[in-house]
């Protein structure tokens, strides 16, 4: 069957302009504020794809040109123990994973497939550019795997203390290639590096949060949840990083609402951080649309102390146009910060209860809703979403071979983008 892309126009979220993508926008070329850009799709009803595969089940509202090989779906089930151990009638649980049972499939075992699956297949084929990604570490892992098997020519930059996350059951084909900044950088090192990349021609940025593809993608747990519930979610519960899946169930809860079969209310969004990379968590108690300041060595500093190290994200998209700060003041909500000790207690008592290990980052998430649950931000009989938006890497790595791979290159930052092109088109 041949795929027919979706079709979708653009809304700058600033000034509610709408226009055409012209193929790889990333912003409204005519506003002049920080804004993210939403995609309004012509298929306005919830229609699941029964004639594709995997993912690709909501092509509809997802702004695609193709579809590509070895996708799976988030998958949401009704938690009987740990809704139990809180206190809960109707917990239900987005898993993004391997759990082979419940018909988890993710190879990389993080919800980061949903992204990469949809921002690759909105890229038009044979571009005859290289589309250049910076990762904490799953995003990394899940592009990789994703252009490695569709033979999409990709460049990774993530910090060479996170190079451990890029794990695989099979070598990378060779489109893929990684670069690393040095030992004791962080994140936003590997972004700096990244930019630097893309003033080169032959490169494009994958954009991020403002890629409507790579919302849009991660918004398909929400979907998930509301096929098997029935129902839009009273409340919605995720760790952030950089707060784009969160962005991304609300506007897809914006979305349901104008369909009208699955509620017309605003689930109230509770996303949570790793104490101490809080620059969010605080932001928001103080009611800023602007982020606390952060110096560089400080959020290095805070990145190397928690445990959850892709949740640190020192440039989020949260108070531009569109982003976080205005998703929580439209659907209400709050967040949490949660410790490492406690990060921890609730990873063990997942998979105790659960059957399933779960991230670091993941076990934030449950930590949080039993704060919630703890304070009476939520009470028993309410319809909650859990996003476990990574697991199952434990048994996944038990159960198959793995290989680690290798960067190509250690680049600093600091270095000029002239020479930092120099020393990568060595590798082309």
């Amino acid at each position: 069957m041949t795929f027919k892309p979706t079709k979708y126009a653009l809304r700058c979220c600033a000034t509610g302009n709408i226009f055409e993508d012209a193929g790889w926008s990333l912003a409204d070329p005519h506003c002049d504020c920080p804004s993210l850009v939403r995609a309004e799709y012509e298929q306005k009803k919830f229609n699941p794809r029964e004639d594709l595969d995997g993912f690709y089940r909501y092509a509809d509202w997802l702004p695609i040109r193709r579809t590509l090989r070895g996708s799976c779906a988030p998958i949401t089930y009704k938690s009987e123990a740990l809704a139990e151990e809180l206190g809960l009638a109707n917990l239900y649980i987005t898993f993004s994973g391997y759990w082979p049972e419940k018909g988890a499939k993710m190879e990389t075992c993080s919800f980061k497939e949903t992204e990469a699956y949809s921002v690759c297949a909105r890229l038009p084929e044979n571009t005859g550019k290289v589309l250049v990604v910076a990762s904490a570490g799953n995003t990394a892992r899940a592009f990789a795997k994703v252009c490695s098997d569709n033979n999409i020519p990709l460049l990774i930059s993530i910090p060479e203390d996170n190079i451990s996350a890029l794990w695989f059951t099979k070598p990378l084909n060779d489109c893929v290639k990684i670069i690393v900044s040095p030992k004791g950088s962080d994140y936003f090192d590997a972004i700096a590096l990244s930019d630097k990349v893309c003033t080169d021609s032959r490169f494009m940025a994958e954009g991020g949060a403002k890629n409507v593809a790579r919302r849009d993608g991660m918004g398909t747990t929400l979907l998930s949840a509301v096929e098997a519930i029935g129902r839009i979610p009273d409340a919605y519960f995720q760790a952030i990083g950089s707060g784009t899946g969160t962005i991304a169930a609300w506007e897809n809860n914006l979305r349901l609402i104008e369909d009208g079969r699955f509620g017309t209310h605003k689930m109230r969004l509770y996303p949570s951080q790793n104490d101490p990379f809080t620059i969010m968590y605080d932001s928001w108690k103080l009611h800023s649309r602007g982020l606390v300041d952060m110096t560089p060595d400080q959020a290095r500093e805070a990145a190397a102390i928690i445990d959850a190290k892709v949740l640190s994200n020192r440039k989020p998209p949260y108070g531009l146009a569109g982003g976080l700060f205005d998703s929580m003041e439209d659907a209400g909500g709050d967040m949490f910060k949660v410790t490492n000790d406690e990060l921890h207690t609730w990873k063990k008592r997942f998979l105790e209860l659960e059957g399933i290990d779960i991230h670091n980052a993941a076990a934030v998430a449950v930590a949080s809703l039993a704060q919630a649950v703890s304070c009476g931000a939520v009470v028993k009989d309410e319809t909650i979403m859990l996003n476990i938006t990574g697991g199952g890497e434990d048994r996944a790595k038990s159960e198959q071979e793995i290989v680690y791979a290798r960067p190509h290159l250690v680049l600093d930052p600091a270095l000029s983008a002239e020479d930092i092109i120099s020393e990568i088109n060595k590798l082309y």
